[in-house]
Formats: structure tokens, C-alpha cells, sequence
């Protein structure tokens, strides 16, 4: 359908997307504008304060860490609740942003997402590259904004049947994901290791030194800003990979994934279908210039009087400061009263086959022997406190929080070891770090709990898994050497690993008596320390297994009070 007037006033398109996209730049062209990029600007800033300060917390400052951002999602408290059954962590925040939204509509999107905020900035560079005949297209309404409402569907479907998958889309989670596992350990490695390739190299020209630019930031940066230990994350280059692939769809639409598929946005979409204040455009003014539709990064349909799409807008402005006629203005209305045409468009068809794919969703989730609780993966360590796992699924969002505040950088976004419906949520990976004994901070950090926050005494007692040794590869089993650094970094009071002296024949003829390690499965809590200090770098001659776990009980291969527990001698009875 056409967008443009027929009044015979209006130049043609491709000049009226030149001549009006010229006015629209960087710099804001009305006072709300401003106050609406000031507030995107503080509620960004916030956010990567935020980031930074999980970064640097200690185990004594976690109980003082702010979830603002994951408390104003209202997404994350509903479907959290749908999942798990209950009200892990509800916050009036969150209640209060549906209200601002019933009132103000998607001023969240507008004003306050980080991730939003960083969407219009790449929508409006997109728009720089764009031809002018390819705006006005662009910028349009098309039917397949309407995606986000399925996507939203499917996703509550599947959270009623106990599978919480919204972690992977929400923009509070998606973002606190990339940053804190790929964007700041990448930007910390280039600092790093650009000012100690130019110290090394000490260039000059002339008697200046370019360490004496170099030298400074690095310094203040160490001190001030990256001032714990460089961390690496596994499948942090595919999480960043998403995440520019997110970014650069704005260089096909502005704000594509906001209009398109961000499962927030079409809740409060929802939410303000009938709000209080309203885009009034003057059908008697309005010369159909197209100007408003140029500028609008939500398909609103500012240009269409009488068919504005308040379940689409942002309330961005634009559209306002873009009218050379004076023509359009928001305004308060009476809440709930219907002022507009336009409704949102979802055909009875179109929500039952989202509610079908959701249906199917949760079945692809959970057709693998692990989803369904009969096999235990190896690999697959949870942190400690971490519930149950089918639990801890129906609450973890992937935020990565507890993987920003690890001190030893132990925990990793899972890929393929807990399986679709695990992706990206947390695992501890000995070879890389393991978990402190005196820390309990992803506990602590954790916004819905599926991470218990244990009491440091209780913390270290539970057990995340159980140490094995390969012999093959053990220097005193398979070598002949002496070597007893797994013993030595045990954290445990009483050691778990202790040894049996055993002569050992070597080849030439020598016996002498060697210290071979064992592991007390009674004390062992699986931290991994032995692991990450075991002289094979390569693979340790020690490792972990998820083994004697004490959120399942059924994962227990020792058995307390003898070899046999009683399900297992029940079974061997005649």
C-alpha cells in the first residue's frame, strides 16, 4: 500500500527523502530530543557502570550489587515466574515499568534500553549509507513486525511447559551476556597488549618516547578501570559474533531487532496499545510529506493520520521535531480510550501456529536422554549453590553475571554440554580456572536464583563434582617420578587427596618408594584446583567429572554406608 499523499503539494520521493533525511542528524532538533538522548545516554552509562563494577566485586561487596536493569524488565519477572512456578525475584521496578508504559507507552524502549540505545545509533549511521530513494522503504511499516508477537508467543508457551528460554533474546540479558564475556575481555586484551607491544618496541621519533602517551593510559586504566586479572571466555567470538550480526541488521532497517524480534518490545507493545499519551497528526494540516516517516526507527506510521501504531512507537520525538508543518504533537488522552485505526494486526491463525512452534520448541529442547534427566554429562559442572538442573534451566537467563564475577575465570557459556536448552548458561571448565574455596560470589549475583547464594560454611561443603586420576599419565603411577602438586593446592582442611607410599620398579632395577595420590571421595567437593594445577597442561593427568554432585542424588557413584546403596541392592535382590 502506498505511504504517500495525493495532494499534488509533495515533491517527488527520492527528493523529499533527500532534502528531509539531510535535516535529520547526529544533533537533536528540539528540546525533548535532547532530553531523550540525555536519558539514553545516563541509562547506557549506568548500565556499563554496572558491568564494570560486577567485574571488581569481592565476596564481602556482592551483597550490596545493584539488579536495577534485570529489575525493571517485567519480560524476565513473567517468565521466570511461568517457568520455575514461582516468584524468584519480583520487584515492583518491574510492575512499574508496565504502568509508565499503560501511560507513556514504550518509553522503555526509547528511553532507558541500553541495548535500544545502542540500536539507534547504529539505525541512524545505517541511515547515512542508504540511498535516498531506499529510505522512505526502509522506514515503512511492514507485516513483519508482527514476528515479535509470535516470537513472544512461542517463548511463553514453552516457559508453561517449564522450558526458559528467554535469556537467549531478552536485551538486558543478551547485552550483560556480550560485554561481560566478549566486548570488555577483548577490549581489556587490546589495551594491554598494545601498550606492552609499545613499551617492548619503545619507538620514537626524535627524542620523544611514545611510551610517554602509552605509559599513562595504561596505568590509569590498570588502576581504575581493568584492575582485576585479564579473563578469556570459551565461545566468547560466536557471542560476539551474534551480537554484531544484531547490530549491523540496522544497516538494512533501523532498530530490526526492536522491530522485529526483540520479545520485551512486544510485550510493552502490548501494553500500550491505549495509551495515555498519544501521536496526534492533523489530517487537515498534514501535507504528506513523508518527513515524519523518514526519521520514525519504528514503523510507527507517524504520516498516516488516524492510523498511528502506538504499539510500535518509542516515543522517540523524531517524527515531532522532523514536521516542518507543525503538524504533529503528542498529547494526553484519556488511558484505554481508543483514538486510532490501526490495530495491531494478529489473525487467530497467526497465534495459534506460534503457540504450535512453541509447543514444538519445547519438544526439540527436551528430546535428548540428558534434557530429560536419564544420562549425566561428564563436562557439564555447575556452580555450586546451582539448583537441580532441570531447576536451574527453568531460571537461568545467560546473562553471564556469574561468569563476569568469577575470580579465576572458571565459569564458560556452555555450547553443547547441557545440551539447546543450556546454551550459554554457566559451566565450570577446570582447565581454565577453578572455583575458589572462600568465594561465593556467583550466588550472591545471581538475579533469579538459580544460583542458591550459600552461606560461605555451607558453600564449602557442596559438592560441584569429584576428582579422577589417569594413571597413564600421572608421574608417579605412569613415569616413575616423584610429584605432589595436586596434594598441595588442595584447598580442603583435611586434604582430599592424599597418599599411599608403594615401591614401584623402575627400569633400571631401581625400586624406590613413590607417594601415588588418591582421591577421598568423603571430602572431595570438585573444585578443580588440582586439575587447573596439574603439571600436564596439555590434559591433566587429574580431572573433574560431575560425578558425586550433591544437587542430584542420583548422580552418586559413592554410595554412603557401603558399596551398594539400597535402590541398588534392591535391584540384585531375587
Amino acid at each position: 500500500m502506498s505511504r504517500t499523499g495525493g495532494t499534488g503539494l509533495e515533491a517527488p520521493a527520492t527528493k523529499r527523502a533527500k532534502h528531509t533525511g539531510k535535516k535529520h542528524g547526529l544533533w537533536p532538533r528540539s528540546w525533548m530530543q535532547m532530553l531523550r538522548r540525555v536519558s539514553q545516554a545516563l541509562f547506557l552509562g549506568w548500565f556499563l557502570g554496572l558491568l564494570f563494577a560486577a567485574r571488581e566485586l569481592n565476596a564481602g561487596d556482592a551483597e550490596r550489587f545493584d539488579h536495577f536493569f534485570f529489575q525493571i524488565d517485567p519480560l524476565i519477572q513473567i517468565f521466570t515466574w511461568f517457568s520455575a512456578r514461582t516468584l524468584a525475584t519480583f520487584s515492583l521496578l518491574a510492575v512499574g515499568t508496565l504502568l509508565v508504559t499503560v501511560l507513556l507507552g514504550r518509553v522503555f524502549c526509547g528511553w532507558m534500553c541500553p541495548l535500544g540505545t545502542l540500536h539507534h545509533f547504529f539505525g541512524w549511521l545505517g541511515t547515512r549509507f542508504r540511498r535516498p530513494k531506499d529510505r522512505l522503504r526502509a522506514a515503512a511499516w511492514t507485516r513483519a513486525q508482527n514476528f515479535k508477537y509470535f516470537l513472544l508467543a512461542a517463548l511463553l508457551v514453552m516457559a508453561l511447559f517449564g522450558a526458559h528460554w528467554i535469556g537467549i533474546f531478552d536485551p538486558i540479558s543478551l547485552l550483560q551476556r556480550t560485554f561481560g564475556t566478549a566486548v570488555l575481555p577483548a577490549l581489556q586484551y587490546a589495551l594491554e597488549d598494545s601498550s606492552t607491544a609499545v613499551y617492548q618496541a619503545d619507538p620514537q621519533v626524535g627524542p620523544l618516547h611514545a611510551t610517554l602517551l602509552t605509559e599513562p593510559a595504561y596505568q590509569f586504566t590498570r588502576d581504575h578501570v581493568f584492575t582485576k586479572a585479564r579473563k578469556a571466555f570459551l565461545g566468547g567470538v560466536t557471542i560476539f559474533a551474534v551480537f554484531l550480526g544484531i547490530l549491523g541488521l540496522n544497516f538494512f532497517r533501523n532498530r530490526f531487532w526492536c522491530r522485529y524480534i526483540c520479545p520485551t518490545g512486544a510485550l510493552l507493545g502490548l501494553f500500550s496499545r491505549r495509551p495515555a499519551l498519544r501521536l496526534k497528526n492533523d489530517a487537515s494540516a498534514c501535507k504528506q510529506c513523508d518527513g515524519c516517516l523518514l526519521v520514525c526507527p519504528a514503523g510507527a506510521e507517524p504520516h498516516h493520520p488516524g492510523k498511528y501504531l502506538p504499539t510500535e512507537c518509542y516515543a522517540c520525538w523524531n517524527c515531532v521535531a522532523a514536521c516542518k508543518f507543525e503538524t504533529i504533537k503528542f498529547k494526553f488522552a484519556r488511558p484505554l480510550r481508543r483514538t486510532t485505526e490501526a490495530k495491531l494486526d494478529a489473525k487467530r491463525r497467526s497465534v495459534v501456529t506460534a503457540a504450535a512452534a512453541g509447543v514444538v520448541g519445547f519438544l526439540l529442547l527436551r528430546v535428548s536422554p540428558q534434557a530429560q534427566g536419564k544420562t549425566y554429562n561428564p563436562v557439564l559442572i555447575r556452580p555450586p549453590g546451582a539448583l537441580p538442573e532441570r531447576e536451574f534451566l527453568q531460571r537461568c537467563l545467560q546473562c553471564g553475571l556469574c561468569m563476569d564475577v568469577c575470580p579465576t575465570n572458571a565459569l564458560h557459556p556452555a555450547w553443547t554440554q547441557a545440551g539447546l536448552e543450556g546454551l550459554w548458561t554457566p559451566v565450570l571448565v577446570p582447565q581454565h580456572g577453578f572455583c575458589e574455596y572462600a568465594c561465593n560470589l556467583c550466588g550472591k549475583v545471581c538475579p533469579t536464583q538459580a544460583i542458591q547464594a550459600l552461606p560461605m560454611p555451607e558453600k564449602k561443603k557442596v559438592k560441584i563434582g569429584m576428582a579422577t586420576f589417569d594413571t597413564t599419565r600421572c608421574l608417579p603411577y605412569a613415569y616413575g617420578r616423584s610429584c605432589i602438586v595436586c596434594e598441595e593446592h588442595c584447598p580442603i582442611p583435611t586434604k582430599a587427596i592424599y597418599f599411599v607410599e608403594t615401591e614401584v620398579t623402575l627400569r633400571d632395577g631401581a625400586k624406590p618408594v613413590l607417594k601415588q595420590p588418591r582421591v577421598d571421595a568423603e571430602l572431595c567437593i570438585g573444585c578443580g584446583i588440582c586439575e587447573n594445577k596439574c603439571v600436564f597442561e596439555d590434559r591433566a593427568a587429574v580431572r573433574i567429572t560431575s560425578a558425586n554432585e550433591t544437587r542430584h542424588p542420583q548422580n552418586q557413584p559413592i554410595l554412603a554406608g557401603g558399596a551398594f546403596s539400597s535402590v541398588v541392592a534392591d535391584s540384585y535382590a531375587p
